[in-house]
């Protein structure tokens, strides 16, 4: 019988894995001066909105676990199917599984000048596993971008956010607020309504102060140690800076690596 082990996820949430290993299939020779970078910060730093700036100033694909396991999935791959054989089960997709799913990935054309990583790896042995594939072509991370927010900011930031469920469109109480909040109103399921169709929008059930507390503990004790992991090519962005002044700080760290 497999064994199961319990990790704290980027949210805090603790899950079990499944030990069902999965053999990857071996990757072409590399292109010669691939950029990989890692893009890195806690919930609510800004990473959504800053990867497709870093993705538009590199030509290279942003790259989810999440959108890779469905691709996996539907392309029918080996590691796809096997994916799918274990979430089927009730379990969840174990570290081996992912990785042999990423090294599948990043051997697509697109991912031959480079590729964005968001969402892995999350703890420490995640980075071990990506290291090991890397340099199997004689590769490594060429930078770990750390979005960097002061815990105290975040509140403000996550518990604003509002989504319209339908389409993903996303508001924020005082940052992006809805046409239909009047100014100086408390933000309600009554007022706040989505820009193009007027329906309700809605809170995420962890974009709350108590779910916060817990997202980011997981965050600190599980995902802070990559920093040390990494700390040769980490770069840090003062992300609780405006919008208009964090752009020209990712552009002047991913400039060098533009081609």
């Amino acid at each position: 019988m497999a064994e199961s082990t319990k990790e704290l996820t980027e949210d805090g949430a603790k899950v079990t894995t499944v030990a069902e290993g999965a053999e990857a299939t071996a990757a072409p020779p590399a292109e010669p001066g691939r950029t990989i970078i890692i893009l890195f910060g806690p919930p609510g730093s800004g990473k959504g909105t800053q990867a497709p700036r870093i993705v538009d100033a590199l030509g290279t694909p942003q790259l989810s676990t999440g959108d890779m396991l469905r691709a996996a999935v539907a392309a029918g791959t080996e590691v796809g199917k096997k994916a799918d054989e274990v979430m089927k089960s009730g379990a969840l997709v174990d570290d081996d599984l992912v990785a042999a799913i990423i090294k599948d990935r990043i051997a697509a054309d697109d991912c031959k000048g480079g590729f964005l990583l968001d969402g892995f790896p999350r703890t420490v042995g995640q980075a071990e596993k990506l290291d090991a594939i890397l340099k199997e072509t004689n590769e490594s991370v060429s930078m770990v971008l750390r979005l960097c927010v002061p815990d105290e900011d975040l509140e403000a930031r996550i518990c604003g956010r509002w989504i319209h469920q339908a389409s993903g469109r996303s508001y924020h109480a005082t940052n992006k607020k809805p046409k239909s909040l009047p100014d100086g109103a408390e933000p309600s399921a009554e007022n706040m309504l989505d820009d193009e169709t007027n329906e309700p929008l809605m809170q995420r059930k962890d974009d709350t102060k108590e779910a916060l507390v817990e997202r980011l503990k997981g965050y600190h004790e599980m995902t802070t140690p990559l920093l040390d992991h990494y700390k040769a090519v980490v770069k840090e962005v003062d992300a609780a800076k405006a919008p208009a002044e964090i752009g020209p700080q990712i552009d002047e760290l991913v400039a060098p690596y533009k081609k």
